[in-house]
């Protein structure tokens, strides 16, 4: 199973499509949204695609009651899960989380094969040795829109991972870069 990973969009749904449209056109069969989306409105365009989208708040956390009427409506197309979630995916064990030492923290606990997080606006894919002796992945996509992190001019950016290989690309939207910042 392959899936779309994208975090802090920031309410701009134009580089959140384009992800999703891409991801799928590659064979993603689901969204996972590291948090920071902010509003429904940065949805509405994705949703006509009809690929499941799984989302967590961050640290902007936006209209929370209109995010869950929305889930509400899309018959779970849309789900919105809180500050973090645990999901099985693929046939594998995930956590998604918003902010990176919750991530990490998450990843050494041996009991996930893929931690996603986003929060510090910067694309990162590596593994993270685990109190079982094994190792975990933690990714984080970087910012879909294009924010720029603290010292860093960046691209928009996500992750497309295929869960039966256990790969993860960061990928870029070079349309965008620079635009909404």
């Amino acid at each position: 199973m392959k899936i779309c990973i994208v975090s802090d969009s920031h309410d701009r749904s134009s580089p959140l499509e384009t992800a999703i449209l891409e991801a799928q056109a590659e064979g993603a069969q689901a969204v996972i949204h590291c948090g920071d989306l902010i509003g429904v409105n940065t949805l509405r365009a994705s949703l006509k695609y009809n690929i499941p989208i799984h989302a967590v708040h961050g640290n902007n956390i936006g209209d929370v009651a209109a995010l869950y009427r929305m889930m509400e409506k899309t018959n779970r197309l849309f789900t919105y899960y809180g500050e973090d979630v645990a999901l099985d995916l693929g046939g594998r064990k995930i956590f998604v989380t918003h902010m990176p030492h919750h991530g990490q923290a998450f990843a050494c606990t041996g009991d996930y094969d893929l931690v996603c997080h986003g929060h510090s606006h910067t694309a990162h894919v590596g593994k993270q040795a685990h109190v079982k002796g094994g190792e975990c992945w933690l990714v984080n996509p970087g910012s879909v829109a294009g924010i720029d992190a603290p010292g860093v001019k960046a691209t928009p950016s996500w992750i497309l991972g295929d869960l039966e290989k256990m790969t993860f690309e960061i990928r870029t939207l070079q349309q965008y870069k620079g635009r909404d910042a």
